[in-house]
């Protein structure tokens, strides 16, 4: 393990990954998220960031991590990841030295324990069931995932697969069940990775020799639960998809729980093997959706209680109402409210939420029809040009009406409008189309699950 580099190494790392932020940063923005912001230790490739309060830890985390990583990586070579430590401005200002990570935490600060992922395992201790909120977008996937609980590896939802858009807490989802797996069952072997650090551990392996690559075998086909994340990165990935392959018949068939997680439906995941798709077939796949209105008050209600946070009702209810998007999305812009609460000392008024909301909350996409016809029509592999022409193929029929669908059900364009811009179709044929799918959705979740693919991608 390396040493850590010393203090006037690390400000001055700090000072120039700063310099670059603000060039591509607001001035507000920047003040404030990385005011009293510092690099405390490295440590083995890691660089401790410590910050002020929680509310920046997140922000930090949740929006800007990857340019931070990014930053860093660039200014030194030996950088392959971050962790957020809240600390003491007042008694890093006053000891003018190093930080000590195995110092008793002061009051205040988090145990340090709690700020690392168990290097054994890979689980986040913070991932739990007790603050997963549940609600319709997200029901199928936990009632499968407390079905495994009940009877590790010897279930019908194994393999489980998870599947979704990003930031809609698949990852917080599959770390519980082994989080609890571990509380429940001490003796079993529990590991979460993702895909990308198990092709570069099989990479590493290859690279080291035949001795290595047993090791790497015996490693994941020991393990009672497998927990993979982001499966979608092992896409073109030949070789890894082989060993993945292997291993999972070998846990499968000594009744090993297997999970995984994609941002996809596994048919629907660029050049991944056959045989892949059909073993993660074998088992349970659900898919998480964006949270509904009920569900995005719920979350917003309890990630603001865990942070002793109680602002006026019309606050939460109009973040809820105003905001659309993912989970992650949410907390950030609660963290922000949160924030500038804090710096005001006072709760802010829902005038003073409005503009921070529409300033900050991500922009919805604007899009055209042609936009809508081109995304149904680069799922399904058919030229956009087929869908307009006046023809009755079944390769084309079905996009035609799918692309109809979506544009009613979820752009509320009008029946007339959709059968001009589609090819010039009487509104009749648009209604007739529209009903089918929706009639046909209900009776063959495949086709369900090919509309929810599509519409994940807008």
């Amino acid at each position: 393990m390396s040493s850590p580099n010393s203090t006037s190494e690390n400000t001055q790392l700090w000072e120039r990954a700063l310099s670059e932020f603000e060039g591509d940063l607001s001035r507000a923005n920047f003040s404030t998220w990385f005011k009293n912001t510092t690099i405390l230790k490295q440590d083995d490739g890691i660089v401790f960031v410590g910050v002020p309060n929680e509310f920046v830890k997140d922000w930090l985390q949740n929006k800007f991590h990857k340019m931070i990583l990014r930053s860093l990586r660039n200014l030194s070579e030996n950088i392959r990841g971050i962790e957020y430590t809240v600390f003491r401005v007042e008694e890093k200002k006053q000891e003018k030295k190093e930080l000590s990570l195995q110092n008793t935490p002061q009051e205040g600060e988090l145990p340090l324990a709690n700020l690392y992922v168990n290097r054994e395992d890979g689980l986040n201790q913070r991932y739990t069931f007790d603050n997963f909120i549940i609600g319709s977008f997200n029901e199928l996937a936990y009632t499968a995932a407390q079905a495994i609980l009940k009877k590790v590896g010897t279930n019908v939802y194994n393999p489980l697969f998870i599947y979704g858009s990003t930031g809609l807490g698949k990852t917080h989802l599959i770390q519980a069940v082994g989080n609890e797996v571990k509380k429940n069952h001490p003796s079993k072997r529990v590991f979460y990775t993702t895909s990308e650090k198990f092709s570069v551990d099989y990479i590493n392996s290859v690279s080291q020799g035949s001795k290595a690559m047993v090791v790497f075998k015996n490693k994941y086909r020991n393990y009672d639960l497998l927990i993979m994340d982001d499966i979608q990165f092992l896409s073109n990935k030949e070789k890894t998809q082989e060993e993945l392959f292997h291993i999972f018949n070998e846990l499968y068939h000594n009744n090993k729980q297997i999970i995984f997680s994609s941002d996809k439906h596994p048919n629907y995941i660029p050049a991944l093997e056959s045989r892949l798709k059909s073993r993660f077939s074998a088992g349970m796949i659900v898919d998480v959706q964006e949270p509904e209105y009920e569900s995005r008050l719920a979350i917003l209600r309890a990630k603001a209680a865990t942070q002793n946070f109680f602002p006026p009702e019309e606050i939460i209810d109009y973040l809820a109402s105003s905001v659309q998007g993912n989970i992650r999305e949410l907390e950030g812009l609660l963290n922000g409210i949160i924030c500038q609460s804090q710096i005001k000392s006072r709760n802010l008024t829902l005038n003073e939420i409005k503009p921070f909301i529409k300033n900050t909350a991500k922009p919805k996409k604007m899009l055209s029809v042609k936009d809508i016809v081109k995304v149904v029509c680069d799922f399904y592999n058919i030229e956009e040009s087929f869908v307009y022409e006046k023809t009755r193929r079944k390769e084309v029929v079905k996009p035609r009406q799918i692309a109809m669908f979506i544009l009613r059900e979820d752009f509320n364009i009008s029946y007339p409008t959709i059968g001009q811009k589609l090819g010039g179709r009487d509104h009749t044929t648009v209604m007739h189309s529209c009903e089918k799918v929706k009639i046909d959705m209900k009776n063959d979740l495949s086709l369900m699950q090919e509309v929810d693919q599509i519409r994940a991608m807008f």
